[in-house]
């Protein structure tokens, strides 16, 4: 099955149904087999063309175009033509219907309407527009602002309208087969991995979180050390709690320290504990935390920003299970499993000197990288709706719920602050929603908002040469599909539908060598 209402939102088919309309005031919509039309919603979605819009914007005119649609379907069943134009009676304008195929099935059709194709009579024509209006309740001032708006496409524009409509067509073939493929590997996936969506309280449904899951339960029954690396808000200390609670350690404590939090003389205190009279202050003996979590797991978030000193007395720890507490002179052995965590790039601390390469692979028995938001927002439904239940549950109120429109904004963002900058968006707009149980764009921050219109590629421009147009659409979609994948040819490969090969080739043609673009 056809998922129409995805394709609606594809960047490739945007662009370029925003060509057909910047210079033809062209709309295409997408219609099933029978003609229906699919990923046009009446009263939600507004058409480009006024004329187009006003006419099916009606019930009866979205059914008397299903009809048309279908009787060109089954034309074209009957024929070897690649497309039919046909005159819309309704509404005195043509309409050009070209079939989507796939394994030679007819599963649908992209329609562009809104047009006259290399009309003689032109006057005559417009004239049967406005009296279609009419005697469907236009008023003379909606006509006569709309009706001008319709272009006679001549043979050669014809020629180029045709090509485009029918990349619309093949970009819908392409993604369908890219989401089957997809939708059986995730399947497949599922059925290897038990199709979770949650591990404790990590939750997500991506390849990259299945994979993580299945780590996860690989190392649960071991006692080795565990690096954890991933950006801020990724959710590391909560990987680090079901590794402690999955394991044999589980019914045993589990300590957290943040590295950061301390300077080193503090932070020697509170990780191996202190004598009393071995400093200012120390009045009495006390526990360090490695003593604390003896038997269970002591997790040290932010191991990146300790200092020189600080790595070797936790190497020692690490291979003799040994310490010393500060101002003492007799060292302590316990019985601790580490689980370290960090966003920092080790192994280019290690080059410059700043992290010592023993104490890195000492920690790094078993390394577990968490994926940032940007490469699993497929997994966003389901942690919006797990924080929307909580937030209903914490605050006795209604359930919200997000807006399609918001929810496209959500998926246009980058997410720098990945989990925790979306629990903290949707936490935010819950509260200003007050009793609306629905979240719109407009309820979203301003940086969400921005950065997905600075990530749009702008307006293409609408005079010259088309194959001159077309190339600087392909020239800017290939640079911000680069940026946004962070360079990554073969995933935007996929997302646009080409080759690796293909892509590479295009972007040395338009000389968008990543040196030259970053900035």
């Amino acid at each position: 099955m056809i998922r129409w209402e995805e394709f609606e939102h594809i960047h490739v088919i945007k662009k370029l149904k925003h060509i057909l309309s910047s210079w033809w005031s062209i709309d295409v919509i997408f219609t099933e087999e029978n003609g229906y039309i699919r990923g046009f919603q009446a009263g939600e979605n507004k058409l480009n063309n006024p004329v187009v819009d006003f006419f099916l914007q009606k019930d009866s005119g979205r059914e008397m175009f299903a009809d048309t649609v279908n009787k060109a379907i089954n034309e074209l069943r009957q024929s070897d033509k690649k497309y039919l134009v046909k005159k819309f009676e309704m509404t005195g304008f043509d309409i050009a219907v070209f079939p989507i195929l796939i394994d030679n099935d007819f599963l649908g059709t992209s329609v562009a309407l809104g047009f006259f194709h290399n009309s003689d009579n032109i006057e005559e024509r417009y004239t049967e527009v406005r009296e279609r209006m009419a005697a469907f309740g236009a008023d003379s001032e909606t006509i006569e602002k709309c009706v001008p708006g319709i272009r006679n496409l001549k043979d050669r524009e014809h020629e180029h309208f045709c090509e485009i409509v029918d990349l619309v067509s093949q970009e819908v073939v392409t993604l369908h087969l890219e989401i089957s493929a997809r939708d059986d590997k995730i399947n497949q996936l599922n059925k290897e991995l038990g199709g979770r969506y949650k591990y404790d309280s990590m939750i997500g449904k991506s390849k990259p979180m299945q994979e993580l899951y299945a780590l996860l339960d690989k190392i649960k029954a071991t006692e080795s050390t565990v690096l954890i690396q991933g950006e801020n808000g990724t959710g590391k200390e909560l990987i680090a709690k079901a590794i402690h609670y999955n394991s044999p350690r589980k019914n045993k404590q589990l300590v957290v320290q943040n590295c950061s939090a301390f300077n080193d003389n503090l932070l020697e205190s509170e990780l191996f504990g202190h004598v009393k009279g071995s400093f200012t202050g120390a009045v009495k003996d006390k526990k360090g935390l490695f003593e604390i979590a003896d038997g269970g797991t002591l997790f040290l978030d932010e191991i990146g920003d300790t200092s020189p000193t600080m790595q070797v007395k936790l190497l020692r720890v690490l291979q003799e299970g040994t310490f010393v507490p500060v101002g003492s002179t007799e060292s302590r052995r316990v019985d601790v499993r580490v689980i370290a965590a960090t966003n920092r790039d080790l192994k280019k601390m290690i080059e410059d000197g700043s992290f010592r390469e023993d104490l890195y692979y000492r920690l790094n028995v078993i390394n577990i990288k968490v994926p940032p938001l940007r490469e699993r927002k497929e997994d966003i439904p389901l942690l919006i709706d797990y924080f929307l239940d909580s937030a209903a549950k914490n605050n006795n109120t209604p359930r919200k719920n997000f807006s399609s429109k918001a929810m496209e904004k959500l998926y246009d963002y980058a997410w720098p602050g990945n989990i925790r900058e979306l629990q903290n968006e949707v936490e935010r707009m819950v509260v200003l929603a007050g009793d609306d149980t629905k979240l719109v764009p407009e309820m979203l921050s301003g940086r969400i908002v921005e950065m997905g219109e600075k990530s749009k590629v702008q307006g293409a421009r609408v005079h010259g040469k088309l194959k001159d147009a077309l190339e600087e659409l392909e020239k800017t979609m290939i640079l911000e599909g680069l940026r946004r994948t962070g360079w990554n040819k073969s995933k935007l490969a996929k997302e646009l539908g080409i080759s690796r090969a293909g892509l590479i080739m295009k972007v040395e043609k338009y000389g968008l060598d990543k040196r030259k673009n970053a900035r």
